[in-house]
């Protein structure tokens, strides 16, 4: 005899006791329900029976032995675990039996959880989640702000006197994004920097991981220049090594003295991406002058300070100020913003469209399941009435109900998961690298187990639904009657007044969606044919920053420009190569003020963007000059101050009047004059989907840079272009640092405003598919379902001489008849949902009369192509073998 394990006598004896104990339960049970018949036979013998007519009675008012046996056992909660188990195991059967029902159920339910939880990650991520910092509701962004700037930076020393003199905020710091090169043994490597005072990491309760933070005072002039690096470039550029802190490190030809490495998790987004982190240090011309804004503000409210308080505090600081310096300051107030507001943005819109998009796409799965199920029940009408009638209660029956729906939700939710990783992983590369390194928040998500509680919540409320919605539609009664009756004609009824129900539920929703992607749609289609006033095809373009040691002062950046422009004319294909400070369709900033000379002035800023550009530039846009002429090379320093300006200045400022040789000024007093010397047509310098603004543009040679913008006009490819300017600039100068290289077309293509209309559009489009196909599915099941259960009534008309033809009318108008119902509830739904998404419409209407009719006709179109399979499957029946089928 083989020795026994220890595992195998341990199992062995945990058997034998859950077999011992069931025996005694049983036991105890039997002897109990004995006890309850022999007490009530002993009463009818005492009340004159005999004892065998007692026994008759007590067994027939007692009811059955079994069924009293399994209520005892529910009531002590033996069942629970052993009549799951049989009830999924039954499940399982009976799925596996029916694989088109169960795959059609499993994968419906799939399409919506999967699309619903990966755009949860996203919105979990961008406006749910906290921002890591502490107590993180109390930090405020802070702007000053213009008629035509909303949220705009603070000047140096306006900072410092709203952080002197506020009394809402226990912090208020400053900070700034700037682009900044890095000395390599390889040479000059562009990085991003963003410069912050003193107290900046401390404001938002982040320490460094490695060494220390800024100490007080180290933001001013007089400081040591130091520099804490993101974790990030600790491991790329110096290996991770501890041996960083106290290295000299040179950025922009400055050295810096390394004292902290940020945490691996850090980032702030305003400010991303951000690879160096120094102190302001204050010395530029921009930072001394009051009028030059350049900085954001970063506060921490006080205990027990409100929003409001903070706002109307800062505000009477900005009032004060601008009686003080009325040049610099007229007109200038204060907004405030929490920060979590300022880093979602613009992305918050279109999440919540997205979200509310895969809502509806789940809610047109569930219905479809739901109507599926209701389907299953009736034609499972006469088993459930078998089991009824055997004496099944309906707290019994509930369960295998649960069951089924436990089983449809856990295939479909593990499934949707799955899908959701992948969707999650296409839905971050399709956001553009520039734009995803400012929202960086989006970037490496995955199923967190905030998705998954998000998807458990989901599952548990369908399998709620799936679980009750049967049982509600068979009562005990009901079972009990769909028993004597053995037919299908009440059923059939009932499932085509509850059906046509849910499937103008699903059309209604599917209509919304449809509406949302088609006005989406136009509106991005409209967007990309806004007029931007420049020829964007063959434009390559990049942006340069030359060595400010070399080229700093006025004459040799003028050289480098001129230098640069005559070699990039030599290269094969090249039509013309301009420079400017700005690229268009990317913002309205860089402004300036100025006034009109001959005009009465009191001191008001006209605040407009300034460029200042090459000779060639408009040429080489494409870019239309409407009156005078372009800027000359000789327009140099030696010559008096000129300007050009767009259409839309002209218009405000100079209505019915020629503004060729009028004269301008800033704001310094004595004015220096500079003569407007041409009008060009509006080009697009903001977002695609901003009005025009007035633009001043000024010639390079008379306020020339080092950092700029390369556009040339090319009568090639334009993107073979890029790596032969870079190699022109290399031999030019190998210090020269290149970035930001791409087409116009490119540019104009991933800009934010493109991308947001681009993404909203096809993520939404794809939604509304999706909800077309399943609608039309169900409608399509409830009108063959229908056809089905009037077999025998179709039979019948056809033997007393109904054509074909009036066969089809009838199936056709039920059709049409619940199409037309979802898509009249549906228009007026999707009119009341697209008000919530104006936000991300252009150049539309809410009601835009071609989009719902498009809609309309599309969606009935659908509709009435599912509704003739079933209708040609009716018009086909045979009398003879549908009366002897019934």
């Amino acid at each position: 005899m083989r020795q026994l394990t220890m595992r195998q006598l341990t199992k062995a004896g945990l058997r034998f006791r859950t077999i011992f104990a069931r025996t005694t339960v049983e036991d105890e049970l039997d002897e109990e329900l004995r006890y309850h018949v022999e007490r009530q036979i002993d009463e009818d013998i005492a009340r004159g029976m005999s004892p065998k007519e007692a026994r008759l009675a007590a067994l027939k008012e007692f009811g059955g032995y079994q069924q009293k046996k399994e209520e005892c056992r529910d009531m002590r909660g033996l069942n629970l675990m052993e009549n799951l188990i049989r009830d999924i195991a039954f499940t399982l059967r009976q799925l596996r039996n029916n694989l088109v029902f169960s795959c059609t159920a499993v994968f419906m339910l799939a399409l919506g959880i999967g699309a619903s939880v990966s755009i949860f990650v996203f919105v979990d991520s961008a406006l749910l989640k906290p921002l890591p910092y502490k107590d993180p509701n109390r930090l405020i962004a802070i702007f000053e702000k213009a008629e035509h700037c909303p949220q705009c930076n603070l000047s140096y020393p306006d900072y410092l006197d709203w952080k002197k003199d506020n009394k809402s905020f226990s912090s208020f710091q400053a900070y700034t994004h700037t682009g900044v090169t890095l000395a390599t043994p390889a040479g000059m490597v562009p990085m991003h920097r963003t410069r912050v005072s003193d107290g900046f990491f401390q404001t938002l309760g982040v320490s460094p991981i490695l060494g220390r933070d800024f100490y007080s005072g180290e933001d001013l002039a007089s400081a040591p220049r130091s520099v804490i690096l993101s974790y990030s470039t600790w491991q790329k550029h110096f290996g991770g090594s501890k041996d960083v802190l106290n290295r000299s490190i040179t950025l922009d030809g400055a050295s810096y003295q390394v004292v902290g490495v940020m945490p691996a998790g850090f980032m702030f987004v305003p400010a991303e991406p951000s690879e160096f982190w120094t102190p302001l240090h204050p010395g530029s011309e921009c930072d001394l002058r009051r009028s030059c804004h350049g900085l954001y503000g970063l506060g921490r409210l006080r205990e027990g300070v409100t929003f409001a308080s903070a706002l109307a505090d800062v505000t009477v600081i900005a009032k004060r100020l601008e009686t003080i310096y009325p040049g610099s300051n007229k007109d200038q107030g204060a907004a405030l913003a929490p920060l979590s507001d300022v880093i979602v943005g613009n992305i918050r819109p279109i999440l919540l469209v997205l979200l509310g998009g895969a809502g509806l796409l789940l809610m047109i799965a569930t219905v479809n399941v739901a109507s599926l199920l209701l389907v299953r029940t009736e034609s499972r009408r006469r088993e459930i009435s078998v089991r009824a009638a055997l004496g099944a209660n309906r707290t019994r029956l509930m369960r295998q109900f649960m069951a089924e729906g436990l089983v449809l939700v856990g295939a479909g939710a593990v499934i949707g998961l799955g899908g959701a990783s992948w969707l999650i992983r296409i839905l971050t590369a399709l956001i553009p690298e520039d734009l995803l390194g400012h929202v960086p928040f989006m970037s490496g998500l995955t199923v967190n187990i905030r998705a998954v509680g998000f998807a458990a919540i989901v599952s548990a409320a369908a399998a709620l639904l799936f679980s009750f919605t049967p049982a509600l539609r068979v009562s005990l009664s009901g079972m009990r009657d769909g028993l004597a009756e053995g037919g299908r004609g009440a059923a059939g009824k009932a499932w085509r007044r509850v059906g046509s129900k849910l499937v103008v539920l699903e059309l209604a929703t599917a209509v919304v969606l449809l509406v949302g992607a088609g006005l989406l749609g136009r509106s991005l289609a409209l967007l990309l044919k806004v007029d931007i006033g420049l020829s964007p095809d063959h434009l390559a373009t990049m942006f340069i920053a030359a060595p400010d040691a070399r080229y700093g002062n006025n004459p040799k950046s003028i050289a480098l420009e001129r230098n640069i422009a005559s070699q990039l004319e030599q290269l094969p294909g090249v039509k013309s190569v301009a420079m400017t400070t700005d690229i268009p369709v990317t913002h309205w900033g860089d402004t300036t003020w100025f006034r009109i000379l001959g005009r009465p002035w009191h001191g008001e800023h006209n605040d407009t963007p300034e460029r200042d550009v090459s000779s060639a530039y408009f040429t080489t846009m494409g870019a239309t000059m409407l009156r005078g002429r372009t800027f000359q090379e000789t327009d140099d320093e030696s010559k008096p101050r000129v300007a050009i300006i767009n259409q839309a200045l002209a218009k405000v400022h100079f209505p019915n009047e020629n503004p060729i040789g009028k004269q301008l000024s800033g704001l310094e007093d004595p004015p220096h004059p500079i003569e407007i010397v041409g009008v060009v047509d509006d080009i697009k310098e903001g977002p695609l989907d901003t009005a025009n603004r007035p633009v001043l543009y000024r010639p390079f040679n008379q306020s020339p840079q080092d950092s700029f913008f390369i556009v040339v006009r090319t009568g090639q490819f334009e993107g073979a272009l890029l790596p032969q300017m870079n190699s022109v600039l290399r031999r030019i100068d190998s210090d020269i640092v290149v970035v930001d290289q791409s087409t116009m077309a490119e540019r104009i293509d991933r800009s934010q405003s493109a991308w947001i209309h681009r993404s909203s559009a096809w993520m939404v489009g794809g939604f509304a598919l999706m909800a077309l196909l399943l609608s039309v599915v169900g409608l399509y099941g409830v009108i063959a379902y229908s056809v089905g259960q009037r077999t025998r009534e179709i039979g019948i008309r056809m033997a007393l001489g109904a054509r074909r033809e009036s066969v089809y009318r009838l199936v056709l108008k039920e059709a049409g008849v619940l199409t037309a119902a979802g898509i009249a509830i549906g228009l007026v739904s999707a009119i009341g949902a697209a008000s919530l998404m104006r936000s991300l419409l252009f150049g539309v209407q809410t009601w835009d009369i071609p989009t719902l009719t498009a809609v309309a006709v599309v969606l009935a179109a659908a509709a009435m192509v599912a509704s003739y399979v079933p209708a040609r499957r009716a018009a086909g029946v045979n009398p003879v073998e549908a009366l002897r089928t019934e």
